[in-house]
């Protein structure tokens, strides 16, 4: 299958925002309904204009998952479900880190997938917050990309 890495414009805001439901539907068990319906509309309005924003196309364009970049920090990466397992988070992680300097994530705990997916990516845990970065109470894991010259 080829795929391509570009930027995404905002007139795909919504296709990318049903990638990110579907993705947090399938992964994020822990969540309730409730919490997805106040993050969608933060994310379509707030979050997805504050990141450098890149898509994984299939050979239609249709975007198969997407990442956020801030700062070096990795701000969301989410895959379609019909992607998942497939290679796609990893290649999405390695553009970041290769192309957008990426070197640190912060990550649901209850997320136990997306955990063992960036320690094996070579990301270590450097700290804990018992509460994610809205208040709410979802431990959030802070992971930062091992030094190449330490492993």
């Amino acid at each position: 299958m080829e795929v391509k890495i570009t930027s995404i414009d905002k007139t795909e805001y919504k296709e990318v925002v049903d990638v990110w439901e579907a993705s947090v539907r399938a992964t994020h068990h822990f969540l309730k309904e409730e919490d997805i319906a106040y993050f969608k509309p933060l994310i379509l309005n707030t979050y997805l204009d504050a990141v450098n924003l890149k898509g994984i196309r299939d050979e239609n364009g249709k975007i198969m998952g997407f990442l956020g970049v801030a700062d070096q920090n990795l701000e969301m990466l989410f895959i379609h479900p019909s992607y998942i397992g497939k290679g796609i988070g990893k290649t999405l992680l390695d553009f970041g880190i290769n192309h957008l300097n990426v070197t640190k994530v912060d990550v649901n705990e209850q997320n136990e997938q997306a955990v063992g997916f960036y320690k094996h990516c070579r990301f270590v845990v450097i700290g804990r917050s018992e509460v994610d970065s809205l208040g709410k109470p979802y431990p959030i894991l802070h992971m930062k990309l091992e030094n190449n010259t330490n492993i």
